[in-house]
């Protein structure tokens, strides 16, 4: 059900991360790891919503595994399908989603689906900090112009008062 959309970061010792995502129906969690600038890449996908684009992807290195999220837009929603592919199954990045497993579906407004979001990246920055955050990512800093441009856009666009608002966003 639209609205009832949690999402939740957590770090995992070094250069781990332990999503969860669940919209009240169903959920999806994974562990991913710091080969690729994963917080930055959800980040950045969630930003596109704002623009032109009528969707954007992003994929999390699993070792051996993908996990990849296409994001679609539907006027003011978003249909978020999250796919899982075995190592070799296709190309890293390819558009192609066959040979791919459905893990997790959900269709949520723009606003909710980017809420959830900044709100789960807020805790890890409240937790970690940016320093926090790099000893235990390890590879990438924490992605701070990200997250301002994404709470920028959804307090402008989604009228969202609830924002956390920092000096420098």
């Amino acid at each position: 059900m639209a609205g009832d959309l949690q999402f939740t970061w957590e770090l995992v010792g070094v250069g781990g991360v332990t999503y969860r995502i669940d919209d009240g129906v169903s959920e999806h969690e994974t562990h991913i790891g710091y080969c690729t600038d994963a917080l930055a890449d959800l980040l950045y996908a969630m930003t596109g919503l704002y623009g032109d684009s009528s969707g954007e992807r992003f994929s999390f290195d699993r070792e051996p595994m993908e996990t990849r999220w296409l994001l679609r837009r539907q006027g003011v929603d978003v249909a978020v399908d999250v796919f899982e592919f075995p190592d070799g199954a296709t190309s890293w990045g390819s558009l192609d989603e066959t040979g791919g497993v459905l893990l997790w579906s959900s269709t949520q407004p723009r606003s909710v689906l980017c809420h959830a979001v900044v709100e789960a990246v807020e805790v890890v920055l409240r937790e970690h900090g940016e320093t926090g955050y790099q000893e235990k990512w390890v590879r990438h800093p924490f992605p701070v112009a990200a997250l301002q441009d994404l709470r920028r856009l959804h307090r402008r666009d989604d009228e969202c008062g609830r924002c956390q608002s920092t000096p420098d966003s």
